[in-house]
């Protein structure tokens, strides 16, 4: 099983490749961000494990670019960060597990063995509708073929509209879904809904009167 192994720690690494190793993997080495992603689109790896604090690019930035260029090898992210916030940013992003230093080798070699097990996943599927297209899986939202950068409220409120292509969504649905309904004024649905228009245009977001509003035919 060939692993690319990525952490600026030049010690960690070499022990780690010496280790993993005499466990039967072969094992490529990158120490940062950018360098990790150039070996990953010259050849295939079963999987990768990727420290967080890279430089030239962390390894949140890593995930993403993987993932939005179709790439699904198992991710095992590697971070001294232990908050529950950074564990689910990583998997939010498309990591596949978590593990925090320091760590035990016998732990990182079970969880990579659990990893490679795992049976191929099928990729979540584009949504288009209204002229844009939607990665669920990188989070990433194009209109005309160009990349939109989007809030993570303003992609929420996007992703249950174009999950209902053709219908008309109410605020009051969409607040139970996108913000969980605490409270809050069935108001902010349509200030979201203009910042969605500025970025993606207003021909995107239709208002149904009396009814909320659509996404596509």
């Amino acid at each position: 099983m060939r692993v690319l192994l990525v952490d600026d720690e030049v010690a960690l690494t070499r022990a780690l490749v010496r280790g993993l190793g005499a466990e039967g993997f072969a094992v490529d080495v990158a120490h940062d961000g950018l360098g990790a992603l150039e070996l990953a689109g010259d050849r295939d790896y079963d999987v990768i494990v990727l420290d967080i604090m890279l430089p030239r690019r962390n390894g949140y930035d890593v995930v993403a670019d993987l993932r939005a260029r179709g790439d699904d090898t198992p991710v095992l992210l590697l971070s001294a960060k232990d908050g529950e916030h950074d564990v689910a940013d990583g998997l939010d992003l498309g990591a596949d597990d978590y593990l925090t230093k320091p760590f035990s080798f016998v732990v990182l070699v079970a969880r990579l063995r659990a990893l490679l097990r795992r049976p191929p996943t099928t990729a979540a599927p584009v949504l288009v509708a209204g002229g844009v297209s939607l990665d669920p899986a990188a989070r990433q939202v194009r209109r005309d073929g160009q990349v939109v950068d989007l809030t993570a409220r303003e992609l929420a409120l996007l992703e249950y509209l174009m999950r209902n292509p053709g219908r008309a969504v109410g605020k009051v649905e969409l607040l139970d879904h996108v913000w969980d309904n605490g409270g809050e004024d069935v108001n902010l649905v349509e200030v979201y809904v203009g910042y969605l228009r500025r970025k993606l245009g207003r021909d995107v977001v239709a208002t149904v009167r009396g009814a909320g509003y659509r996404i596509g035919a």
